[in-house]
């Protein structure tokens, strides 16, 4: 797009180069299979986790990110219903786009116009579903990180030129009605703030910017998802911790390539720190750049996440 930016705004979310050592505490293996889509997310896909010997990360993915899915620590409540009373969502046109695929099943249709929803489950059938629902939350609500950060920078025109603002097509009206115009998540000062201190944080392998600079589509969906998740008390670690989970299913070929990274280094990923795996050193195009070249590639190429169309 015109005023899409080159995602090089270094002097904002510098990359910092991994360490070999005094990496790493607790938590999850980065590595996952599953098939994600491209902009617009169309189907639920099937998760690849089958369980097999040979060089062992199927296993490893099973153990991190189990093929009946990770349920999140967080509620959807009546968001769906909200962003399609709101306008974020056409529901006509949301449904229809999956429809035409034969993919839109009860568990959707739930989300999308139910008001009691539970916590979140993510799974390699619905990630893709719940990009787009979390795109359209992270596009509407009400947030200074959308009102007053890097997308309103003049440097680029207008927030209306980003793949993220743009190319939500499924919005009533233009979707720059809906930008920043809802007020779907309060949040508390202490909450915003834990808010900007985790997007800060928080990459993702098709550019360098952070989900502060929320430019594609990954980015305002994780916007969206730390702000649901700072508005119920999540804990920033508990914040890192379901980064890692989300971005992994969203971008699975290059998380994979992180954890054989680490494995090469003699580093269990069971014991990386989510907030060092998300990070720029990681995490941004090109810190995934620099660990993908010191990693041998794979005989069977995984599917892999990405921002364009």
């Amino acid at each position: 797009m015109e005023n899409e930016p080159q995602n090089n705004i270094t002097e904002d979310f510098p990359s910092v180069l991994p360490k070999k050592e005094g990496v790493l505490s607790a938590s999850i293996l980065i590595s996952v299979l599953i098939l994600a889509g491209a902009w617009i997310y169309t189907t639920g896909l099937k998760a690849a986790n089958n369980p097999q010997k040979g060089n062992g990360a199927p296993l490893l993915e099973e153990k991190a990110l189990p093929s009946d899915g990770v349920v999140l620590p967080v509620a959807w409540g009546d968001l769906g219903a909200r962003l399609v009373a709101a306008g974020a969502i056409d529901e006509s046109k949301f449904k229809a786009m999956y429809d035409r695929r034969g993919a839109f099943p009860n568990e959707y249709e739930n989300l999308l116009l139910e008001k009691n929803n539970g916590n979140i489950k993510i799974t390699g059938e619905n990630a893709g579903y719940l990009l787009n629902l979390f795109w359209a939350l992270g596009l509407s609500n009400k947030n200074k990180i959308l009102d007053e950060g890097p997308m309103m920078d003049p440097r680029y025109g207008n927030a209306g030129g980003f793949a993220s603002t743009g190319g939500w097509t499924l919005a009533k009206g233009d979707p720059m009605d809906h930008y920043s115009m809802h007020v779907l998540i309060p949040l508390t000062e202490d909450e915003q703030t834990l808010v900007e201190r985790v997007s800060k944080n928080v990459y993702r392998p098709c550019c360098d910017n952070a989900t502060y600079f929320p430019d594609c589509n990954h980015g305002m969906a994780m916007l969206g998802l730390l702000e649901l998740l700072a508005s119920q008390g999540v804990t920033e670690a508990q914040m890192y911790r379901v980064a890692l989970q989300v971005n992994s299913y969203w971008f699975p070929e290059q998380y994979a390539t992180i954890a054989r990274y680490f494995e090469s280094e003699g580093i269990s990923p069971q014991s990386v720190d989510p907030k060092e795996a998300v990070s720029a050193a990681y995490s941004s195009g090109s810190g995934f750049r620099r660990i993908a070249s010191l990693v041998p590639p794979e005989t069977e190429k995984r599917p892999s996440g990405g921002c364009g169309v």
